[in-house]
């Protein structure tokens, strides 16, 4: 890790880092390493968000979006490309993981290309949803799109190619 990592400050986002956190999820979304969100849905979501903060500009983002009791999705995920490979991702999905345990959740699921990073942090790649029938069905009442795709249903189906199903048990 660099020594950069050291004065990262990982604090909840404010609806004044939407705009940071927009261009951070531009930088992936059109390859497909993150979906592209609405602005308006990245406001929604601010308090789900932590951003790492250095020098005083946000230099990566991370959302924990609580599905069930004991279920959790980490999601939109993202460094700037000139801080990548410095450690700042791991900080940032470690005070995630913290914010599920703070929470009550037991399991976190994520959806992704980089199987190797989260890999490091205790996710293993899953072929189904964790969860029982019940709890599939209630959870189909969502509107989230991220719920969709962890349910795996037919019309996010695009959304999802190439990812990997990773669960990481607390």
């Amino acid at each position: 890790m660099s020594a950069a990592v050291d004065r990262v400050i990982i604090r909840p986002a404010r609806t004044a880092d939407v705009r940071a956190i927009r261009d951070l999820v531009d930088i992936y979304s059109p390859d497909g390493r993150l979906l592209s969100k609405a602005t308006v849905t990245l406001f929604e979501a601010v308090p789900e968000f932590l951003v790492a903060e250095l020098d005083g500009q946000v230099i990566g983002c991370g959302a924990l979006h609580v599905m069930w009791e004991d279920l959790a999705e980490v999601r939109t995920v993202a460094v700037d490309q000139d801080h990548i490979g410095q450690g700042f991702g791991s900080v940032l999905l470690a005070a995630l993981m913290d914010r599920a345990r703070e929470v009550g959740v037991k399991r976190v699921f994520c959806l992704t290309f980089q199987v190797e990073f989260f890999g490091r942090h205790g996710f293993v790649e899953i072929d189904d949803t964790p969860i029982d029938h019940d709890v599939y069905e209630a959870l189909l009442q969502s509107y989230d799109e991220g719920v969709a795709e962890f349910l795996g249903l037919e019309r996010v189906k695009p959304n999802t190619l190439g990812n990997h199903r990773m669960l990481a048990v607390l």
